[in-house]
């Protein structure tokens, strides 16, 4: 099977890796969350490589399991995203560099002007992942004793996202012309004062640093309810989507590029990047070792906390050996709870199968050979499935090292990624124009 187009890839490293069990591979470094050494070397390599993206998620809160659960979790605790991506922008020239920004508890104009600080410090690299935070004890951090309503949450995040683009658009690019001789600085008439009135916010601006070198950091989101897909159409650039096989992701793929359609938005504005949990072996049987070997790292007090924050709901009194019974809707992220009840209900899997999934990684993976990996994605691209991976490692640095120099050698001698970088900026890289400023034609 061959493809005119190229994957683009991402690295999702935080934490280090997704699975529960990583810390425990014989041979992975159970630091990797906080040891900054660790986080420059896999940057690193990720760059020598030509991925696009360094990808930190993020939680404002402890997650809300079990102590007996959480003792055993790396996932518990990492770097704050910002501190650490501009850290790395100083030791890496290419990669991009994507944080978490949530809607639901950060205010507009600090992200605004965190996220414009990042992309000038990189030189055109940031990224800013929205999210609608549905961890409930995150609420009780800042001051609110009850969390917001799932669509209250998405009417925010709209908003909120008109806000920091304007903001990104205070300064015309040219309006700093520094005329040392007449004594100018900028030019007044080329800086626009937002006073935004909204729904959700109050915000005057303007921002006080220049306009990003993007424009606009890329924007990049990774909801798939209704209300997610609908905001991804209307503003992501880059989608982190979550779909265990195929026919999902085809569905998924046409169903948001149909909305962008029906928006007047151009298909290629946006790259649609499943997230993908690689593990490779010399022989398939080997890499399903592999993974045999880290499940059974997760210990089922974790596994049923996992279950449980995913279906928004305690589980802890279900029949283990049962089938999983009938959820009661939540506040809880409505894909996260989807996908668990379909892979339950299409595997047949009882209470205990369905967290030990969970416990470990449930959603798509490529275990095998390098080659039969390069086949899976390659499929993936060519059945309009994706538009490349948001890639996992099972553990640090060997799974890593896998990925980066077997998968990706094979991938580039199918002519299905890249040799080189081609450009200077995370928009170059993925192929998505600059934003023109809204205020200054």
């Amino acid at each position: 099977m061959s493809s005119r187009r190229q994957l683009k890839l991402g690295a999702f490293m935080r934490p280090a890796s997704i699975h529960t069990g990583a810390w425990r591979y014989p041979g992975a470094y159970p630091d990797a969350n906080f040891n900054f050494a660790h986080l420059r070397h896999f940057a690193k390599r990720l760059e020598v490589a030509k991925f696009d993206a360094f990808f930190m998620a993020d939680h404002l809160a402890l997650m809300n399991m079990p102590m007996d659960a959480l003792k055993r979790s790396h996932t518990a605790t990492s770097f704050e995203p910002f501190t650490l991506l501009s850290a790395l922008a100083a030791v890496t020239e290419r990669i991009g560099l994507v944080a978490t920004a949530s809607t639901t508890f950060e205010q507009p104009f600090h992200v605004a002007r965190r996220f414009a600080s990042l992309d000038h410090i990189s030189g055109g690299r940031a990224g800013w992942n929205i999210v609608t935070t549905s961890n409930p004890d995150a609420a009780l951090n800042f001051g609110l004793d009850e969390h917001l309503e799932h669509g209250e949450r998405y009417d925010r995040a709209r908003e909120f996202y008109d806000v920091v683009t304007g903001l990104w658009d205070s300064w015309a690019d040219d309006a700093f012309v520094r005329d040392v001789a007449n004594g100018t600085f900028f030019d007044p008439e080329k800086l626009h004062v937002l006073a935004h009135k909204g729904e959700h916010f109050s915000v005057r601006g303007p921002l006080h640093i220049a306009r990003p070198v993007q424009g606009w950091p890329v924007i990049v989101q990774a909801g798939a309810s209704e209300p997610g897909r609908q905001l991804a159409a209307e503003t992501a650039e880059l989608v982190f989507a979550a779909h265990g096989h195929i026919e999902a992701g085809r569905a998924f793929y046409a169903d948001v590029k149909r909305r962008m359609d029906e928006l007047g938005r151009p298909r290629e504005d946006l790259k649609i990047l499943p997230g993908a949990f690689v593990v490779v072996g010399d022989s398939v049987e080997e890499a399903r070792a592999k993974r045999a070997h880290l499940d059974s790292l997760v210990h089922y007090d974790s596994a049923v906390a996992s279950l449980s924050i995913a279906l928004g709901h305690d589980i802890s009194g279900f029949d283990p050996d049962g089938p999983l019974p009938e959820i009661p809707d939540t506040n809880a992220s409505k894909s996260g709870r989807e996908r668990a009840i379909e892979l339950a209900r299409r595997e047949n899997l009882s209470v205990r199968q369905l967290a030990q999934r969970l416990g470990g990684h449930a959603g798509l993976a490529f275990v095998g050979t390098p080659e039969t990996i390069a086949d899976a994605m390659e499929e993936w691209l060519a059945t309009e499935a994706c538009d490349g991976f948001n890639v996992m490692f099972p553990y640090l640095p060997a799974g890593l090292d896998d990925v980066v120099d077997r998968v990706v050698p094979e991938l580039q001698r199918r002519g299905l990624f890249r040799h080189e970088y081609e450009g200077t900026t995370l928009r170059d890289s993925l192929g998505l124009r600059r934003p023109a400023n809204r205020f200054f034609p």
